[in-house]
């Protein structure tokens, strides 16, 4: 496969990760279930196709909702990739760069905290698509 290496990894070094090229989707998630496993307001997500995406080192990791599994690193508990059928989302904040991705859409915007503004892209009350 060619294309543009991007290297990461969770923050102790533990589990690491290469995309290969460009992800089909860049996207913030505000749902609950993103905002509780991330510890934060919103998870900002690339999504590759799972032959994009090599991951070394041990993950733990949970479903959240039937397919989805949330992969973590057990030593210090980043949340990593998230695998979803042919589907690998990563968090663009676990890159190792800086600014490489930028959402195109927001999605569960109900849950949004009401002190943070929309971005100018596409808004999703729900699922992107709904």
């Amino acid at each position: 496969m060619t294309g543009i290496l991007r290297d990461g990894g969770c923050a102790c070094g533990a589990v690491r990760f290469t995309t290969r090229g460009e992800p089909d989707r860049i996207g913030l998630c505000h749902c609950l279930t993103c905002r509780k496993a991330h510890g934060s307001a919103f998870l900002p997500f690339a999504v590759f196709a799972a032959e994009q995406v090599e991951v070394t080192g041990d993950l733990a990791d949970w479903e959240s909702s039937p397919g989805y599994r949330r992969r973590f690193c057990p030593r210090c508990g980043s949340r990593v990739v998230n695998a979803n059928g042919d589907e690998v989302e990563i968090s663009i904040t676990s890159f190792d760069d800086v600014g490489v991705f930028a959402p195109q859409y927001e999605s569960w915007v109900i849950r949004r905290e009401p002190w943070l503004p929309p971005l100018k892209v596409p808004q999703w009350s729900h699922n992107r698509g709904d």
